[in-house]
C-alpha cells in the first residue's frame, strides 16, 4: 500500500477541505489517504471550535483514512516549526506524497527553499515574526517575496522536507475556497474560507453555513459546543496576575518585556478580545500574541517544548479499515513512537504537554480529551 498525506486542521472541516481530500487521492491514486491534524490548540493560537475527537472523525467521513494528532509543541508554532512537525510525521509513516493547497501553486517552491535553505536556521529572533524575517531572507536572495499565507506555509514544507534522507513528493494545489481573510460567505457558494465558517457558525447563521460545509460539520456544529477564545479568558486572566512574571518571561515565544506589557493590561482588559488589543503594537502581530496567550493559558515554556520537538511521537486519533491496514503495514519500521490512548504514565512523561493542552481544554468542551479515549474505528462510505 502506498500513502498519501495532508497536514491540516479543519477548524473545522468544510467543502474546501472535501475537495483536497479528495484531489490528493485522485492526483496520487494513493491507497490510503493520511492526515495530520492539528489537536485542540491551532497554529494562529487559538482554541478549535470543534475538538480533536469530534474533528477527527469528520475527517474519517470525508476521505481520510488515518488520522494522526500534530502535537501542540507543532501545531502552535509559526509556519516553519509547524510544517517542520507534520512533515515529521508523514515522512515518519512512509508517506510517498504530500497534497497541499496553495494560492500560487505554480510557484517553483523548490527552488526557492533551496535558495535560502542555509539562512532558514537563523529565523530565531522571537521579537520579530517569521514572516518578517523569512521574506527579508527570500527577497535577499531569490527577488521573491510570499504574502499568501498558504503560499508560505507550502514553502515550509519544501523547506522541511528537502532536509529528510528521504524527501517525499510535494504535490501543490489551487485552493479551492475563499481566501483565508474573507470574513463573509458569498451567497450562493459552496466554497468558504475558515474564518468566515467559525465566524458563521458562532453567529448561528446556520442558512449561510449549511451549504458550505459536509452535512456531518454542519450537525456538529449545529448540536456541540462550540469553543472560542473567550472562553478561556478567565483562566489566562488568571494565570496572567498571579504568575511571576519572571515565569511568565519563560512561557514559549515570549519577546523580552512582552511578560510586563501582557501583566499589566491584563489587570484592567475584560474580555479576550480587549486584552489582545491592549496588548498589540506594531512590533506584534495578533497571531503572535495569540500564540503567546496560548503558551501562557497553557504554561507551555521555551524550555519544555524545545525538548518536547526534538522527540516527535504519532499519536492515533483515528482510521478505517484501509488506515488500519496500513498502520499494520509500517508499524514494525516506524522510527517513532506509535500511542493509541495516554495512560496515567504516558500524560505524566512522553505526551505530559498535550495532556495538559487537552485537560485545558477540557474545562471549557466539558469531554475528556486524553486520557483513556480511543482511536475512532470508522468503516465509512465516501458518497
Amino acid at each position: 500500500m502506498q500513502a498519501v498525506g495532508l497536514i491540516t486542521e479543519y477548524n473545522p472541516l468544510h467543502n474546501g477541505h472535501r475537495y483536497h481530500l479528495r484531489q490528493a487521492q485522485q492526483l496520487t491514486n494513493a491507497d490510503c489517504v493520511i492526515v495530520v491534524m492539528s489537536g485542540d490548540w491551532l497554529q494562529r493560537g487559538e482554541p478549535a471550535i470543534l475538538d480533536k475527537w469530534t474533528r477527527a472523525k469528520l475527517a474519517l467521513e470525508n476521505g481520510a483514512d488515518l488520522v494522526i494528532e500534530l502535537p501542540v509543541f507543532f501545531a502552535t508554532q509559526p509556519a516553519h516549526l509547524f510544517a517542520r512537525g507534520g512533515i515529521e510525521l508523514l515522512s515518519a509513516l512512509d508517506c510517498t506524497s504530500v497534497v497541499f493547497g496553495a494560492e500560487h501553486p505554480e510557484l517553483d517552491f523548490q527552488r526557492l527553499a533551496t535558495a535560502i535553505a542555509a539562512r532558514q536556521g537563523s529565523f530565531t529572533h522571537y521579537n520579530a515574526t517569521f514572516a518578517t524575517q523569512f521574506n527579508a531572507a527570500l527577497q535577499a536572495a531569490t527577488g521573491v517575496t510570499l504574502t499568501a499565507a498558504n503560499d508560505m506555509l507550502s514553502f515550509c514544507y519544501y523547506a522541511a522536507n528537502q532536509t529528510l534522507a528521504h524527501p517525499m513528493q510535494l504535490l501543490p494545489i489551487k485552493r479551492r475556497q475563499a481566501d483565508h481573510a474573507t470574513t463573509t460567505i458569498a451567497a450562493d457558494s459552496r466554497y468558504a474560507s475558515g474564518t468566515a465558517v467559525r465566524q458563521a457558525a458562532l453567529a448561528q447563521d446556520w442558512a449561510a453555513l449549511k451549504p458550505v460545509v459536509p452535512a456531518d460539520t454542519f450537525t456538529a456544529l449545529t448540536t456541540q459546543r462550540l469553543q472560542r477564545w473567550s472562553d478561556f479568558w478567565p483562566f489566562l486572566q488568571y494565570q496572567l496576575l498571579t504568575v511571576d512574571v519572571a515565569r511568565s518571561g519563560q512561557y514559549d515565544q515570549m519577546a523580552e518585556g512582552l511578560e510586563y506589557r501582557m501583566q499589566a493590561m491584563a489587570q484592567h482588559a475584560t474580555t479576550f478580545d480587549d486584552f489582545i488589543h491592549q496588548v498589540k503594537s506594531k512590533r506584534y502581530t495578533y497571531t503572535r500574541l495569540q500564540r503567546v496567550a496560548t503558551a501562557a493559558l497553557l504554561q507551555l515554556t521555551q524550555a519544555e517544548v524545545q525538548k518536547a520537538q526534538a522527540h516527535n511521537y504519532l499519536r492515533v486519533l483515528g482510521f478505517t479499515p484501509k488506515g488500519q491496514a496500513y498502520l499494520h503495514q509500517v508499524k514494525k519500521q516506524l522510527p517513532l513512537p506509535l500511542y493509541t490512548k495516554i495512560n496515567q504514565d504516558l500524560r505524566q512523561h512522553a505526551l505530559n504537554l498535550d495532556y495538559r493542552a487537552g485537560r485545558v481544554y477540557q474545562l471549557i468542551n466539558g469531554q475528556s480529551q486524553d486520557l483513556y479515549r480511543q482511536p475512532w474505528r470508522l468503516p465509512v462510505t465516501i458518497g
